[in-house]
């Protein structure tokens, strides 16, 4: 496994922090001009300006997809291609393959990446997220944690003596405390212990940390004896929860689309699809919006991903399901897991939005209580934000019967929900 300073991941992540864009190259050596070359199927190397290190592209990857590797040049393609739509990525894919196979491509083959996956990665790379459940740690973080544990549970013991401790000649440790000093990192100043590589602002940690501050002393008591007891008693950590799914109808009649969601639910504010000040591109295939639901957790805003097609999906993915918005027409649940609008709102909650006066479709109708109906505002171009004040009444609404329906599936503060 590579170290943190030569790993692929890292330095593509940090690359991209500082805006120093990666060069594909044909050679090592980047400073021959000839060796450049920005084409993916016949470049063999990739260069990271801002480290003076070059990474073959057929290197592994600490990512994880179908339980292997995923190869740099698949990750870099991932990320060059962030802002398209599933179908022109997954054509991209195949086209750069035949040019891969070609007499004078580079050989190999680039790995498709499921939407999650495809989303879970470039969050991790932007740097919005410091996790990545399909991200194995480091070599060295996992020694020094198995270190650590063994350490605490107490495998090594007794005094032994030692020729060197602290510059001092002939004194007697104990062998788990010499293990401890073994694994402690050097620490630097303010600035740079926690090894970022921009300025961040942690002013929010205060708002998290408030509740636990309230908490009464003998709580707290209770939280230090628990950590102090071994690690070998503790329980198996926690599975990292899911993000909950959100399905739009992709027909073109449908008032909610890819490039008005995040305006609708996140700002409270209706804007027509094809409007100039849509906040999202129209070509945009994944979203992710985050929202602080409080009966399932107070002090973490649950992340959203918001798609228009199960295209890519896994099986798993539908019991992640949480909403489909939908315009009643039933040719858009043709490739769901549940074809039939009667059992796909057995299982998930359906939202039909029409403009405020309308009439609700016989259609909607007949699929009863599992279909929450909200109206809003009828779009006048020539009216400005002010009037669109009832919009926010309707999101809440809509938002409260997703908290309620996720509660009900057995969505909690660290897990997803129950599979039945």
């Amino acid at each position: 496994m590579a170290t943190s300073e030569q790993d692929p991941l890292l330095l593509l992540r940090n690359s991209i922090a500082l805006d120093a864009p990666c060069i594909p190259t044909t050679t090592e050596d980047v400073s021959v001009a000839s060796s450049v070359d920005l084409s993916l199927a016949t470049a063999t190397f990739l260069q990271f300006p801002s480290a003076s290190v070059s990474i073959p592209l057929t290197t592994p990857t600490r990512f994880i997809s179908s339980n292997k590797p995923v190869d740099l040049r698949s990750i870099y393609f991932a990320w060059l291609k962030r802002e398209t739509a599933i179908p022109e990525y997954n054509a991209s894919a195949l086209s750069l393959n035949a040019e891969l196979a070609a007499e004078d491509g580079a050989g190999g083959e680039v790995q498709n990446l499921a939407f999650v996956e495809r989303l879970d990665l470039i969050t991790w790379l932007e740097g919005a997220s410091e996790e990545s459940e399909y991200i194995k740690p480091l070599a060295s973080d996992v020694s020094s944690a198995a270190a650590s544990a063994q350490v605490a549970a107490g495998v090594k013991g007794g005094l032994v003596p030692v020729t060197s401790v602290g510059g001092r000649q002939g004194k007697s440790i104990d062998p788990r405390l010499a293990e401890i000093y073994n694994g402690e990192r050097r620490m630097g100043d303010r600035n740079s212990v926690l090894r970022g590589i921009k300025p961040t602002d942690f002013s929010h940690v205060r708002k998290l940390a408030a509740p636990f501050n309230t908490r009464k002393a003998a709580h707290t008591a209770a939280a230090n004896a628990a950590s102090t007891a071994p690690l070998s008693h503790n329980p198996k950590a926690p599975v990292r929860r899911p993000d909950p799914i959100i399905l739009l109808s992709p027909s073109a009649s449908s008032l909610l689309r890819m490039s008005n969601i995040k305006s609708f639910l996140e700002s409270g504010i209706y804007i027509p699809p094809e409007s100039s000040t849509s906040t999202s591109s129209s070509s945009a295939s994944i979203l992710h919006i985050a929202r602080l639901l409080p009966s399932i957790d107070t002090t973490r805003p649950i992340r959203f991903i918001i798609v228009d097609t199960p295209e890519q999906f896994k099986p798993e993915y539908w019991s992640r399901v949480v909403a489909v918005f939908t315009t009643g027409q039933v040719w858009q649940f043709k490739s769901y897991k549940w074809q039939t609008p009667q059992e796909l709102f057995r299982h998930t909650l359906g939202v039909y939005l029409g403009w405020r006066g309308d009439q609700l479709p016989d259609m909607v109708k007949g699929w009863g209580r599992g279909v929450l109906s909200a109206q809003v505002d009828k779009w006048s171009a020539g009216a400005g934000p002010a009037s669109r004040w009832r919009d926010r009444e309707v999101v809440e609404g809509i938002w409260k019967a997703v908290e309620e329906n996720m509660r009900n599936r057995g969505w909690k503060r660290d897990s997803g929900p129950l599979v039945v």
